[in-house]
């Protein structure tokens, strides 16, 4: 059976059954009725062209996503191909994409959507064409086969608790708080925002976010908009940035402004910069995700759709909460360094 890493006994479980479901045989599928014996022990789905369409082919994130789709595609012999925009912003390009995939006659599409919204009309169109459709990391509001990622209020949450401990071991558990966002219009953004001030809350109820700043990921905006927080709040006293590109900025603002010692700094991801930032101390806490997962599991389940079998509707990998303690212990290694492809 085909083995993915770095996921918790629950989700391995769920995993189990997907691979059982898809006929996953010595990292092989087999799908069809003849397939066992075949030789090939793919001919349920091999040779089917499956797109993979990521957010932004230039972060890193993204690309671990581009090579776990990679991973799968080998292990199922389909046909793959991967594509984005090089900026999450870059929606209309997104669109563009998802129309060449129908164009181009795919069978089921893998897409990590920059919106919520605004690619509903492309996916609805992919669909009325007998094209399957799984998402992965931020849902939208229409209908597709399944949808992975990760619980991002949960995760947010997660955020919350961390960056409540830290103000009150600052004995500033009613400090300020910034947030660095990446963009705005994605649901994923705003559920761990939503997550985030309710983990706050539990514990430190006079704690508040004072100020929201996005980026349009831009790594020199986030940097600059985290140097006017600290000089523009006098008595900041936290960070929360809710993605790599966020985590990074405000990993270099405050390791330039040489303010570790008194910000208190939670982001999500692990970007190389991300995980340096633990251990110079210019991070507090990082909140991994699994995007190697999201794509390695996202083909598995477009094969499984375009073979007849139904996928799991909504599939949670959970994330990690990594600190200075934890960074560079051995069974977190490949989970902070996974493999990357620009497709």
């Amino acid at each position: 059976m085909a083995r993915i890493r770095f996921v918790s006994s629950g989700v391995a479980a769920a995993i189990a059954v997907v691979a059982v479901g898809a006929g996953l045989v010595g990292g092989k599928a087999a799908f069809g009725p003849t397939a066992e014996g075949t030789g090939s022990g793919t001919s349920g789905v091999a040779g089917t062209r499956i797109d993979v369409i990521t957010k932004a082919t230039d972060s890193e994130f993204w690309q671990s996503m581009l090579a776990g789709s990679e991973r799968a595609g080998a292990d199922l012999g389909v046909e793959l191909g991967l594509f984005g925009p090089t900026s999450e912003t870059d929606i209309d390009q997104q669109v563009s994409l998802v129309e060449n995939s129908i164009a181009r006659g795919a069978k089921a599409i893998v897409l990590a959507s920059n919106s919520s919204t605004a690619l509903n009309g492309a996916v609805d169109r992919a669909r009325q064409q007998g094209i399957k459709v799984i998402t992965v990391d931020n849902s939208i509001t229409t209908a597709s086969e399944g949808f992975i990622g990760t619980d991002n209020v949960k995760a947010g949450q997660q955020a919350g608790q961390r960056m409540c401990e830290l103000l009150t071991a600052q004995g500033r558990a009613a400090g300020k708080i910034l947030h660095e966002s990446s963009t705005s219009g994605q649901q994923v953004l705003a559920d761990r925002l939503t997550g985030f001030r309710a983990g706050l809350a539990e514990k430190c109820p006079q704690a508040a976010v004072v100020q929201t700043a996005v980026n349009d990921n831009d790594l020199n905006k986030a940097v600059g908009q985290v140097n006017d927080a600290i000089t523009g709040i006098p008595d900041l006293a936290g960070i929360f940035a809710d993605n790599n590109t966020s985590g990074t900025g405000a990993a270099r603002a405050v390791a330039e402004r040489g303010v570790a010692d008194r910000l208190a700094v939670v982001a999500f991801d692990s970007d190389p910069a991300e995980v340096e930032g633990v251990r110079n101390g210019s991070i507090d806490a990082i909140l991994v995700q699994n995007p190697f997962f999201f794509g390695y599991q996202g083909v598995v389940e477009a094969a499984m759709s375009v073979a007849g079998s139904t996928p799991p509707v909504d599939l949670d990998p959970g994330a990690v909460v990594i600190d200075k303690s934890e960074v560079d212990k051995p069974e977190h290694a490949q989970l902070l360094d996974p493999p990357k492809t620009k497709g």
